[in-house]
């Protein structure tokens, strides 16, 4: 891996905060690409899979290319805890949204941050603040917002309501695992590595759901490779590469500004339109993020001026 300049931590923060906010926005788009595929939920998981290793590949030859250093030794363990857990993410989150809506999917999906906060505490030892843990509720609160008003409640959405909470879990898992990863390898490694693992689970998935595995036209390869490049590697990627800079809890909330690219891509590409509860819910996010954002630049700030002062 190739020797990082010295930064100080509030930089080294501010860039994995700007890396996750484009990850963000990358990942916003997967709704739109899974809409312009013919084909099934399992089968686009795969495709989307197979079609990002070429590309984490290459991303990884470039790193080795120009670097300086040894690599450090990985975490193997969980590099393909990484893959396992996001396999499971992607599984359980498309049959899900086959029994329940999507909204209802979104709104128990976007549960996560919670469940990273709590596990980030418990193994990483990143105790949240009480302002962190207001600005969570109010991000969680505006991401709800945004799919609350499609939310039906009806015992025939129970199954699919329990598999969507379980990719709450699956996520919020695969999220600590790169955050884990990330301490010993480079974004590119981890992400190569997790990807590898997933793959032949999301094929098998694919084939236990009896879904078709080719599109039915060629051009429905394009939205499959958008999926795998634009979405995967460079939106999950730039999840990794932030989460080696940013506390797992902080990450897991600004990922929630996903949901708000996806109801203004739907609402300009297909004319979806967004109601004031929603807009207030896009609205409450960015509130969120910005002040979870500005008390993790204060502390950084504060915890620099005490190492100052001691050392004096």
């Amino acid at each position: 891996m190739a020797a990082a300049p010295e930064a100080s931590p509030q930089g080294s923060a501010l860039t994995g905060v700007i890396a996750l906010l484009g990850a963000a926005t990358l990942i916003g788009f997967a709704p739109i690409f899974v809409k312009l595929s013919d084909l099934g939920p399992q089968a686009i998981a795969f495709w989307r899979l197979v079609f990002a290793l070429p590309a984490l590949a290459l991303w990884l030859a470039i790193e080795r290319r120009g670097a300086t250093t040894a690599p450090k030794r990985p975490d193997r363990r969980a590099m393909v805890l990484a893959g396992v857990f996001f396999s499971l993410d992607l599984a359980f989150w498309h049959a899900g949204i086959k029994i329940t809506t999507a909204a209802n999917a979104t709104l128990l999906a976007n549960l996560a941050p919670v469940i990273v906060t709590a596990g980030a505490w418990l193994i990483f030892k990143q105790r949240p603040s009480w302002g962190f843990a207001g600005a969570a509720v109010l991000a969680l609160g505006g991401a709800m917002l945004l799919s609350l008003v499609n939310v039906e409640i009806a015992p025939e959405r129970l199954p699919g309501d329990a598999l969507s909470a379980m990719t709450a879990v699956w996520y919020a898992a695969y999220l600590l695992a790169i955050h884990a990863a990330r301490r010993g390898a480079s974004t590119p490694r981890v992400m190569l590595w997790s990807t590898a693992v997933a793959t032949p689970f999301a094929l098998a998935f694919t084939l236990g759901f009896g879904e078709p595995l080719l599109p039915a036209t060629p051009a429905g390869w394009l939205p499959l490779i958008a999926l795998g490049v634009i979405v995967h590697a460079g939106g999950q990627g730039g999840v990794a590469f932030g989460l080696g800079r940013v506390p797992a809890p902080l990450a897991s909330l600004i990922i929630l500004f996903q949901p708000v690219v996806a109801a203004c891509a739907g609402w300009i590409i297909f004319g979806e339109a967004l109601t004031a509860l929603q807009i207030a819910g896009a609205g409450l996010v960015l509130a969120g993020v910005y002040i979870a954002q500005r008390l993790r630049v204060r502390g950084a700030v504060r915890a620099a001026r005490e190492r100052g002062a001691q050392a004096s």
